[in-house]
């Protein structure tokens, strides 16, 4: 009996010593870890820091009271986004001093109005030219048209920076974004708030152009926003190759009945 169990107290006696300790603590990912502390933290700069004043416009100070009305009263830090919205129109962008005046009418903790404006990346909390352009480089726009790469070298050249860099004259601001909606009309980029579709190379250049020269001659002309290929909005620039003719209804017989 006792040759029987020998190899069985061997065996766990040895099975100890032949593993290796493991640690108790697990990571997140399997992948090389890549800290930033640009969404998340603040750094006080001569152009933004908590000692710059800010206020709302007496204009924007109606806008806000229209805005709150929307909400019940203990429910009015619910406008904290369309106040910070309200806050980087007036002043640029979203700086310290933006956020902590919105804290402040709203009765909230500055810390809960820094992590709305940190989660969000339509706020912008370092400064920004007067032409923001987002150049969407996701899969439908490099695979539209001529795609997005081709984009994206005609801004960089045709502007001298790169991703995130703004011209020396403060007028461009240019970054790489993800799918902005107008999958069907790539490749596309936002400039502030509109949309210029059906790029190609040319008219990319064309536009950043006419942008730049509306600045130092006000009636200069702009494309309009939308599709630059002549189309109105999404419709196939080929024509309408469906329902070309009257759908069948309970109405519609066959004229051979």
């Amino acid at each position: 009996m006792a040759s029987k169990l020998a190899p069985v107290f061997l065996r766990r006696a040895a099975r100890p010593a032949c593993r290796a300790p493991r640690s108790q603590f697990r990571a997140f990912t399997a992948g090389s870890s890549r800290r930033s502390e640009t969404l998340a933290v603040h750094r006080n700069t001569p152009d933004n820091n908590p000692e710059i004043p800010f206020k709302f416009s007496a204009q924007n100070e109606e806008v806000i009271a229209q805005i709150l009305k929307r909400y019940p009263p203990q429910y009015k830090k619910a406008a904290v986004m369309p106040l910070l919205d309200l806050g980087q129109r007036q002043h640029g962008f979203t700086s310290i001093s933006v956020m902590n005046e919105v804290a402040r009418i709203l009765e909230m903790p500055p810390t809960r109005v820094y992590e709305v404006a940190s989660f969000y990346t339509m706020y912008n909390r370092t400064p920004v030219g007067k032409f923001h352009v987002q150049a969407c480089t996701t899969t439908p726009c490099q695979l539209g048209g001529c795609g997005s790469d081709a984009i994206v070298k005609a801004i960089k050249e045709h502007l001298g920076i790169k991703q995130g860099e703004t011209t020396p004259d403060g007028l461009f601001t240019f970054i790489e974004v993800e799918c902005l909606g107008a999958c069907v009309n790539a490749p596309m980029i936002q400039i502030n708030d509109d949309y210029y579709e059906d790029l190609t190379p040319e008219t990319t250049k064309k536009l950043l152009t006419a942008l730049k020269e509306s600045v130092t001659s006000p009636g200069a002309k702009v494309p309009k926003p939308g599709p630059q290929t002549g189309r109105d909005t999404c419709e196939n620039s080929a024509g309408q190759t469906s329902l070309t003719s009257e759908p069948w209804g309970i109405e519609t017989t066959r004229s051979d009945l």
